[in-house]
């Protein structure tokens, strides 16, 4: 089994329900979502999960130098960031896209996916 990132985007600006239009919506999401993540488990998919906090609270490290410099913010300014992701295992490229689907239906958003190298 190869595993798989299947990371979610969504746009960088949020209101009080994340990036949904309204409390319906996000908690529509949030219980399809779960039931999503369930079924991967049943399925022998899952690996881990999780969603991350507002691109605003991220930092950057460079420890290269002799002293490390930290910068508050994003890596990279964009319009739209990494706002979740699952890990998971499957026997190939197409189960993951397959799965990736579905999760993109769950969440309601876009779902990149990308092997991992390590075997």
């Amino acid at each position: 089994m190869t595993r798989y990132l299947m990371a979610v985007y969504g746009p960088a600006e949020r209101n009080e329900f994340g990036t949904y239009a309204s409390q319906e919506e996000m908690d529509e999401a949030m219980a399809a979502t779960g039931a999503f993540n369930e079924s991967l488990r049943e399925r022998g998919h899952w690996v881990f999960a999780d969603g991350l906090g507002p691109v605003s609270n991220a930092t950057v490290v460079d420890g290269q130098g002799s002293a490390p410099v930290v910068t508050d913010g994003p890596y990279l300014e964009s319009k739209e960031y990494l706002g979740g992701f699952w890990i998971i295992e499957a026997p190939d490229l197409d189960v993951a896209l397959a799965l990736a689907a579905e999760g993109s239906r769950a969440c309601r958003g876009k779902v990149e996916v990308r092997p991992f190298e390590a075997p």
